[in-house]
């Protein structure tokens, strides 16, 4: 519904504005310019698409290795002391723990179809102990706002799309990802912990917290005693090094649990060649949509007015050109990729612009769309504080974004 809205917003605005240039100054190209950007578009969305294939086929293939050879389980004992503590509401058997863990573990991995199917049984697991079945419970808002704030170790689709586009080092940002991401966790887990008064000081809860703090503060300390142009050699090293270990430990603990890898990567690579088709038509609206508004003018006075108002605060306003994408992603996943698409289309994959993008991309996730699949499965209405506490976490994974990208790349 929100996707639907913002699409009519594209073309009537872009309409508009056409109609406006064309009565006033004359303009008589500008629909000619926007009816040749649904051409180049349409184009575009599909060519991008088709180049995605292969790329989206190796790495699906690479995390059903990852998931069978038992990752993702791993992964959900490691991190059980510290959810116990978030969730004091849910008995110590429930479980529920045990697909809270498995759901946000796959979505680390960057295994969406795995994670949906795990966070809709988590949610109607939570359900049962929860007393007013229309109203979300504490358990429940404190996983949907881990949920949105996104966190994820490797952003598989946003670097295929850098690849795709032309980028020469397409993981340059999964470093600046990483910790973007962290800090929108942090805060949403923050923000949940004050509405429900969980004791933040407890000893598990420090060690966890405590520890990422440490080696994220850490990472940023290193960079930033780097010059620019070190960051970039030393992110795009570390980068390649830490992806190949984990294809690498992929197959080794699949090959110990003496798991056919072969056939895992065919099953995964399979889904993938599926998901790369399936995302043509949507990748395509919302890429001609954006192309229309663009090519009217639209886009350019959104920027341009954000732009001079940032400037008047006396900030540098190069970032502005990225907040499309930012803005876009708690409303609509396909959306916000189509932001960060044409953003690299227009000033290009390795420019400052097209890497802040994607590091929005990878910041944040889509806030209202979660709330709405995750409650609407269980019939909760009212859902509380869920809004505004993954709202922080947007925020202040934004505000990261652009800080840390301005270490890396500015």
């Amino acid at each position: 519904m929100v996707l639907n809205y913002i699409w009519i917003f594209f073309f009537g605005a872009a309409f508009l504005l056409a109609l406006f240039k064309l009565i006033v100054d004359g303009d008589t190209e500008v629909f000619s310019a926007m009816i040749k950007s649904t051409f180049d578009m349409s184009k575009t969305g599909f060519e991008i698409s088709l180049g995605l294939t292969g790329v989206l086929t190796l790495w699906m293939g690479i995390m059903k290795i990852g998931e069978r050879g038992g990752a993702v389980h791993v992964m959900s004992r490691l991190i059980h002391p510290f959810f116990k503590r978030l969730f004091p509401e849910l008995p110590t058997d429930s479980p529920a723990y045990g697909s809270i863990m498995m759901n946000l573990a796959a979505n680390m991995l960057g295994l969406d179809n795995a994670a949906t199917p795990m966070g809709l049984k988590a949610m109607g697991e939570m359900q049962e102990y929860n007393r007013h079945k229309d109203t979300a419970s504490n358990a429940q808002i404190m996983f949907l706002v881990l949920n949105t704030s996104g966190l994820t170790l490797v952003p598989v689709s946003i670097m295929v799309y850098r690849a795709q586009l032309g980028a020469l080092n397409p993981t340059d940002i999964f470093i600046p990802i990483l910790l973007a991401t962290y800090f929108s966790t942090l805060a949403g887990l923050i923000a949940v912990a004050v509405y429900q008064r969980i004791n933040l000081w407890d000893r598990v809860i420090l060690a966890y917290l405590g520890g990422m703090t440490l080696l994220i503060s850490g990472v940023i300390w290193y960079f930033s005693m780097l010059d620019k142009e070190m960051v970039t050699v030393v992110s795009g090293v570390a980068s390649h090094i830490i992806l190949f270990s984990i294809i690498i430990l992929f197959i080794a603990m699949a090959a110990l649990k003496r798991i056919n890898v072969y056939n895992a990567f065919i099953d995964g690579a399979k889904e993938g060649f599926s998901v790369a088709v399936r995302i043509i038509p949507y990748l395509v609206a919302i890429l001609v949509a954006v192309g229309v508004f663009r090519a009217s003018g639209g886009m350019d006075v959104l920027i341009s007015g954000i732009e001079h108002f940032v400037a008047f605060l006396g900030f540098d306003a190069e970032f502005v050109k990225a907040l499309p994408t930012a803005l876009m992603k708690p409303l609509s996943g396909s959306g916000a990729r189509g932001m960060m698409i044409d953003t690299m289309t227009t000033y290009g994959a390795d420019s400052f612009v097209g890497r802040l993008a994607s590091t929005f991309q990878g910041a944040t996730d889509t806030t209202f769309y979660i709330i709405a699949v995750y409650f609407g499965a269980v019939g909760i209405k009212n859902t509380r504080y869920a809004v505004p506490c993954g709202l922080i976490a947007d925020f202040v994974g934004i505000v990261a974004a652009i800080v840390i990208a301005y270490l890396f790349f500015a």
